[in-house]
This record gives structure tokens, C-alpha cells and sequence, in this order.
């Protein structure tokens, strides 16, 4: 927080009653996060800033009306493109759930479009009723075993660390890199450690002695725990637990049996990758809260770890408290069960209304061509999505678990015709396919994938992390062929294909991820993919597209598919279908 001369001086004369504040809150509980109690004073605010809690006078007096004042809800870790929105229609949607600050990774169009996408969302991003902070892609491409439309080095990254909003480098996920102290990913993290920034960990499924590589490079967190003692092991080691809670990651219950007042500052939460509809209906991080107290944690502990904590990561000392010095984000609370949020304020100002974003207009900046024309594919045809089975009947499969990132490997006997791998709709054996979508390389990964249970046609996305190339699954490959060929025509998106034609499709033009239409517009066209989806039998109590876009990311244990290929995520190798 900078001030200027005068600025200082006027705060000092507010808080010392030498004149009256531009705002005062009266009749509020507060909510102390350093103590965990509960005050009865009022707020004094000059220039968006707290400068007082006391018996204070103010030009502009508020009546909380014997609510609880809790400082708003930060998000310790997200992808603003998973909810396929801009970051301004972004914003409008999750400022009314009291988030208004959120640490973003935009790894995911910087993977599509390198720099150009990191310059958009900070631009996007800028002027918005939400502090958007940025962490820097650090895996761009994630893994040397795909191709992504984009190649970022430490070189590339270095000039925007002198952003106002960046604060370090995001989560390191290529573990092997780091293990082998590849100079790929060392020169980023000597870069961000030379720039005293920050920098975010990903150690899904490692054990000690990766944590004990991972902290010892000067990384302080981690947002892949799945189970207690994997929590435990960072938390000991003195990292930072972001306990997540998305729309297919949902690690909410398992981890927060961890946290006692002991090391709950060392807590917070994230949500990650969370789609707009899951966003609009159950919220942001205040579903995490919720959650959490659900789950039998003190109030005040889940909202200290949705603020303060959150704060003190990613040193952001003038947010996460009501308490002098800090800016005026605060959230009127009816309860401190339900986390009912009437009021959410943004240094002082009214920004949201009982759900509704009643903020001033945000125009945003619009994405150029480069961004809006990024499917790029040959011709194709249905004979380059077979799958040859010319020795067995057996084949390595992708088994998804429902509502999580992780695969199980498996091998299973399969349909064969004449030497290729048949799908089947009785066996729940699918055919699934990733065609690089970037530089029409003509690159296509196939394999088997089962636990989707769609009887009929296919569905496609080029939402498909971290590369983004097309991702399609199907019970024929006409079909499948088909909702390739879909999304090239509305420039990316989501697409569900029966009989040969589009039931019905979503058009995300921008870098393939992101609509640039309004929120609600958005939120209507997943509303009719979700219809759709019963049409090709689907009935699954998960979100197939989530799991979809997931199944392509080769660092999350344990089988997973590329444009070059299945991935053992285990033995770090790409595998072939066809099992021995």
C-alpha cells in the first residue's frame, strides 16, 4: 500500500477524530481474524482504507444493522479461464460471493498463446471491483510430451515481474524437471527467487522426500493434496495447504480434518478450476467456508483461513482484516453458519447486493485476432482414429474416478474388428482422442477411456489441460470425427454430436477457452450442453466436459492421453494401447 503526503496525512487526522471519516460503519459485529473474536465498535474508512476501529463520526454513516463485518474472501489459487469467461464477466460473478481478491494463474491461454494471453488477462483484469494477482505460468508447455501452442522460458517470463500485480511464479509442476534440476525450470525459479517473488508448488501424489525437494527450491505451497497424512507432510515441512474445493477437484472434506487452531494459519483455501455454473450455484470460496463449518470447523477459523491467511501467503499486507491499515473489502454477514452474504463492499464502496453485482459498468479490453483464431487442423479422416489391436484383445485403459483429476490404469479385454480397437457402449469402453490443435502438425493421440457411460455419439472440447489441444470422446468415430470438425467451425469451445450432427455446441473464441460474450449468455449455453448431454445418455452425477479436460494432463497420476499418445504419469513415459 502506497500513499502519498497528503493521503497520509489525512488518515493520521481520521484516525486521531481531527476530522470526520468519508465513511462510517455502525451497528456491526466484527469480525477480529488476529484474535478470533468479535467486536461491537465501528468502522472508520478514508480513501477505501480502514484508519479506525472505535466511536469514530463520518460524512456517509452505514447501518450494518447488527450484522457480522467479515473481511471479504480471497482465493489462494485459480484459473480464471476455467470458467470460460473474461476476467471482467469473471468478476461480476464472483465479487456478489464476497471474493474480491483472487491469486490467478493463466497458465491455461498461455499454453494456447504464450505472452499475448498473460497480456490480455492482465489487461482484462485491470481497473475491475476484484484485485486479480497474478502467478506466472511456469509450465508452458507442462511436460515435454505434448505439444502446446506456446513455449514460455524463464527469458520470457522475467519482464513481467515489474507488474504492479504479479507477485511470483505459479505452481511447478513438472517434477521430474525439478528433480533432475533441469536448467528449463531452475533458471524459472532462480528468476522468480532473484525477483523475491513467490512461488506456488503442485505435488499431486508426491511423497517426503519430493516436498522436501520442492521446499528446499524455495516453494512454499501446495494445492494437490488428496488425503490427510499427504496434508500433514507439507504442512510439517512448512508449506502452505490450499485446501480445494472445484468443480472436479473436491478436496474440501478429506483435508480439513487436518486443521486445528494450532496450524490453521498455515490453511487456506482455493477452488482452482471451477465452472461457471458450479460458480453461479453454489459460489466461490465462500462454498469452501461454508463447507468447512459444515464440516465442523470454528467459524471464525474458516474465515480467518478465507482471509488473512490467504493475505499473509502471498504477502498482501493491506488485505484478509478489518482492522486499520487495511483496505476496505468487507462482507455483511447475516449469519456465521450459512455465510449469507448481503453486502459486499470494495474499499468502502458498495459492489454487491444480495447476490447481484451492483458495481460500476466494466468495459474490458477485447482480445485481437491472434487470440480468436487458434483451432488450426488438417483434413481428417475416420481411418486416422483407429486404434490398432493386432496381437491381444487386451488394452491399457483410462478408468476415470468421478469428481477427481487422478485416473486408475487399468488393463481390460476389448472389442476388436479387423485389427482395431471397437468401442463398446456395454463395457463402458469408449474411444478417446487428442488432436493437436496449434500448429496442424496432423498429431493425433488415441486411446481407451472407461466410467463416462455415454451410450450414444460424442463430445468434444478443446478445453483440455494444459496444452488445450481438441479433446474428444465417443462411442463411433464418426461421431467423433464430426465434433472435431465442430469445434474448428465455432473457433473452440464445447460441442455434444449424435447421429453425425451437433446437438448442440458452446463457442469459446477466445484462445479456445474463454467466450467473449456476457456471463449470462455463457451460463445459458452450459445450461443447454447439459441437456444435451442426456440426449447421448449420459447420467452421470459428474461433469463429463470437467473430467473431459482433465484426462489430458500428464502430470496428475495416473494414466492420462496427449496429442503424442497414452501417458503413464508413473514411469513419466509415453505407453501403447495395446497391452501385452
Amino acid at each position: 500500500m502506497q500513499l502519498d503526503k497528503n493521503s497520509l496525512k489525512k488518515q493520521i487526522a481520521v484516525a486521531n477524530h481531527e476530522m470526520p471519516a468519508d465513511i462510517v460503519i455502525k451497528n456491526g459485529k466484527i469480525i477480529d481474524v488476529f484474535n478470533q473474536e468479535i467486536l461491537e465498535e465501528d468502522i472508520a474508512i478514508s480513501g477505501g482504507i480502514i484508519v479506525g476501529i472505535g466511536e469514530y463520526e463520518g460524512k456517509q454513516v452505514i447501518d450494518a444493522e447488527k450484522r457480522y463485518i467479515s473481511p471479504s474472501f480471497i482465493d489462494g489459487h485459480v484459473h480464471i479461464e476455467s470458467s470460460m469467461v473474461t476476467p471482467v464477466e469473471f468478476c461480476k460473478v464472483v465479487v456478489p460471493h464476497g471474493v474480491t481478491t483472487v491469486i490467478t494463474d493463466p497458465h491455461e491461454i498461455a499454453n494456447v498463446a504464450g505472452r499475448k494471453g498473460i497480456e490480455f488477462m492482465l489487461e482484462n483484469s485491470k481497473d475491475v471491483p476484484l484485485d486479480v494477482f497474478f502467478m506466472l505460468p511456469s509450465s508452458v508447455p507442462a511436460t515435454p510430451f505434448e505439444n502446446s501452442g506456446a513455449v514460455l522460458t524463464a527469458n520470457d517470463l522475467d519482464p513481467f515481474y515489474s507488474h504492479k500485480r504479479v507477485l511470483g511464479l505459479a505452481e511447478v509442476m513438472d517434477f521430474p524437471s525439478l528433480q533432475n534440476a533441469n536448467d528449463s525450470i531452475i533458471d524459472k525459479i532462480a528468476a522468480a527467487s532473484r525477483h523475491k517473488a513467490r512461488i506456488d508448488g503442485h505435488l499431486a501424489g508426491l511423497g517426503p522426500d519430493a516436498v522436501n525437494m520442492y521446499k528446499s527450491a524455495g516453494i512454499t505451497t501446495d494445492h494437490e493434496c488428496h488425503t490427510p497424512s499427504e496434508a500433514k507432510e507439507r504442512l510439517k515441512r512448512g508449506m502452505y495447504l490450499l485446501i480445494r474445493e472445484g468443480s472436479v477437484a473436491k478436496d474440501l472434506k478429506s483435508l480439513i480434518t487436518v486443521v486445528t487452531e494450532r496450524n490453521a494459519r498455515r490453511c487456506l483455501f482455493c477452488t482452482d478450476d471451477k465452472h461457471l455454473d458450479d460458480l453461479i450455484g453454489e459460489g466461490s470460496i465462500d462454498h469452501n467456508v461454508r463447507l468447512a463449518i459444515k464440516e465442523g470447523l470454528d467459524p471464525l477459523i474458516a474465515i480467518g483461513m478465507a482471509t488473512i491467511n490467504a493475505a499473509e501467503c502471498y504477502g498482501l499486507s493491506n488485505k484478509g482484516a478489518v482492522a486499520p491499515g487495511y483496505d476496505a473489502d468487507l462482507l455483511f454477514l447475516d449469519d456465521l453458519n450459512s455465510i449469507n452474504i448481503s453486502d459486499v463492499y470494495k474499499k468502502g464502496k458498495l459492489v454487491a447486493k444480495s447476490g447481484k453485482y451492483v458495481g460500476e459498468a466494466i468495459p474490458g479490453a477485447a482480445a485481437d485476432t491472434s487470440l480468436t483464431d487458434t483451432v488450426n487442423i488438417p483434413v481428417m479422416t475416420k481411418k486416422e482414429l483407429e486404434i490398432p489391436i493386432k496381437h491381444t484383445d487386451k488394452a491399457h485403459i483410462i478408468a476415470i474416478i468421478p469428481n477427481q483429476l487422478r485416473t486408475t490404469k487399468c488393463i481390460e479385454k476389448v472389442d476388436v474388428n479387423e485389427g482395431y480397437f471397437s468401442p463398446s457402449v456395454s463395457n463402458d469402453q469408449l474411444k478417446i482422442c487428442v488432436v493437436e490443435r496449434h500448429k496442424k502438425t496432423g498429431n493425433i493421440g488415441k486411446g481407451v477411456v472407461k466410467g463416462f457411460g455415454i451410450k450414444d455419439g460424442a463430445i468434444a472440447t478443446t478445453v483440455a489441460h494444459d496444452s488445450h489441444n481438441i479433446v474428444a470422446v465417443g462411442t463411433n468415430d464418426g461421431d467423433i470425427l464430426k465434433a472435431v470438425n465442430s469445434l474448428k467451425d465455432i473457433n473452440g469451445g464445447l460441442v455434444v454430436i449424435k447421429n453425425g450432427k451437433a446437438i448442440t455446441s458452446l463457442s469459446l473464441p477466445i484462445a479456445g477457452l474463454l467466450s467473449n460474450e456476457e456471463s449470462s449468455a455463457v451460463y445459458n449455453g452450459l445450461v443447454k450442453i447439459k441437456y444435451a448431454l442426456s440426449e447421448v445418455g449420459f447420467t452421470g452425477s459428474f461433469n463429463p466436459f470437467l473430467t473431459l479436460s482433465f484426462l489430458t494432463l500428464p502430470v496428475i497420476p495416473s494414466l492420462k492421453i496427449t496429442d503424442l499418445g497414452l501417458f503413464d504419469v508413473e514411469s513419466f513415459q509415453h505407453i501403447s494401447v495395446e497391452a501385452e
